[in-house]
């Protein structure tokens, strides 16, 4: 198994904090990772995360290989950019953003080279990106023109959708970071039959069978027959036929607002569907962050590697106060582990 990376995200936010806590709390989920960053920010962030007692030491490594031999409670950190001054804590700055942006690029060439595993990226603030002139709203973008590039393809033709997981519910966007007004023109037949093809292709390799998806509706009551809108009758329907002819175990359209409670999981009964695909950002997300942002996992399917994050943002109003919460960064881990490692042989 290679090592797996994570990225430092924004250095004014808590991405380098709840790292530094991962690797506290964590030890062994955290075996084998490390630090794609800046040494004095991350050095910074354990002094943090310690609040006032011992940090754990951030050891510089020269390779990712060197991580699997680093010892518990320790922080492995490869110095992917150039050195810099850590950003003030819980300001927008173009330099956070820029080193941020630039810690995700090593890693994402690093995974489609093969010199690691996986990536798990700690929050990007979208504003800083901008600031920096990054011209991606942020990770999900940002590594599929990487692929793209990579493959040597228009970004076009290396579709990517964004599932949010946790242990009682998943959920695929049809369109990730645009308005709502843009998100539901995307709503068109191309787009959702591409979404539940890379679910199904996706969540196959996952689960080892083939996925139940249930599909949501655009609108109230998923239309009522065409009396709140023709979006399910004339796009929806007709792309979930036509995927269900191609062998995808898919079903809907559903009225938005019960299909998520069907789906989710609890230990009294299993969900009716293994994942549901939303037909926009909010729609999607609400509903996964409701049930705990400590548990949800950010994946991004349909790129030729893995990454994982957590299900929420930078907090710089808690920056640097070492009360932010690791749970949904280590089930990132946790998640880019499962997703990476190879198949069994059967005996």
């Amino acid at each position: 198994m290679k090592a797996i990376a994570i990225t430092l995200g924004d250095a004014a936010g808590i991405g380098p904090e709840i790292i530094a806590r991962a690797f506290s709390e964590a030890p062994a989920d955290t075996a084998g990772c490390f630090v794609a960053g800046d040494l004095a920010c991350m050095r910074r962030a354990a002094q943090a995360a310690a609040r006032g007692g011992l940090p754990l030491p951030v050891a510089l490594i020269g390779s990712p290989a060197q991580a699997l031999e680093a010892p518990p409670r320790c922080i492995p950190l490869l110095q992917v950019v150039p050195a810099v001054e850590p950003p003030a804590y819980g300001v927008v700055s173009a330099a956070a953003g820029r080193l941020a942006a630039d810690c995700v690029t090593w890693a994402a060439r690093a995974a489609l080279h093969g010199e690691i595993a996986a990536l798990v990226t700690a929050p990007l603030h979208k504003e800083a990106l901008a600031a920096a002139g990054v011209p991606f709203p942020g990770h999900t973008e940002l590594l599929q023109a990487e692929a793209a590039a990579f493959l040597g393809k228009p970004v076009a033709e290396v579709p990517v959708r964004m599932m949010l997981a946790s242990d009682e519910l998943r959920t695929v966007l049809v369109s990730i970071h645009m308005s709502l007004r843009e998100a539901i023109a995307a709503v068109d037949y191309a787009n959702v039959l591409q979404t539940l093809r890379i679910t199904h292709e996706s969540l196959t390799a996952l689960l080892g069978r083939a996925p139940r998806i249930g599909v949501a509706g655009l609108n109230p009551h998923a239309g009522e027959g065409g009396l709140f809108g023709r979006e399910e009758l004339d796009i929806i329907i007709p792309a979930v036929r036509d995927a269900a002819a191609q062998g995808i175990d898919a079903h809907g359209p559903y009225a938005p607002d019960t299909v998520f409670m069907r789906a989710r999981a609890t230990p009294a009964r299993a969900g009716e569907f293994d994942a549901v695909v939303a037909m926009y950002h909010d729609q999607g997300l609400i509903p996964v962050k409701y049930l705990g942002v400590d548990k949800g996992v950010n994946v991004t399917l349909g790129l030729p590697l893995v990454r994982t994050s957590p299900d929420h943002g930078t907090a710089f109003d808690i920056a640097g106060t070492g009360r932010a919460d690791a749970s949904s960064l280590v089930q990132a881990i946790r998640m880019a582990r499962a997703l990476a490692a190879p198949p069994v042989s059967p005996d």
